[in-house]
């Protein structure tokens, strides 16, 4: 990979996470990058992949949390597509919260 590209692909991972940091749980009060909820964070050009898990597969804050995390990225200009896949492997336990 050409080093401008790559450069300017962990640019854009970096501003990236740093957009998440936005997209707070509401039950819990603390951002999704702290609490480890972000798995992965794929960039592929405009478009942008988030792997991340919720604190349980019934989280009733699924919808606005994933809608936060798309509405997030794509306030940024480089990117064209935001999605999102939830995976529960492996499952979040509080041992991923940052601090």
């Amino acid at each position: 990979m050409n080093g401008a590209i790559s450069q300017e692909l962990e640019a854009h991972r970096a501003e990236a996470m740093k957009e998440l940091r936005r997209v707070i749980d509401p039950e819990l009060g603390q951002d999704i990058v702290s609490l480890g909820l972000i798995y992965d964070l794929v960039v592929t050009g405009s478009d942008v992949m988030v792997v991340m898990t919720l604190t349980t597969r019934g989280c009733p804050m699924q919808g606005p949390i994933t809608d936060g995390v798309r509405r997030v990225l794509s306030d940024l200009p480089w990117v064209e597509t935001a999605s999102v896949q939830l995976v529960w492997d492996p499952p979040w336990t509080p041992e991923r919260i940052r601090q």
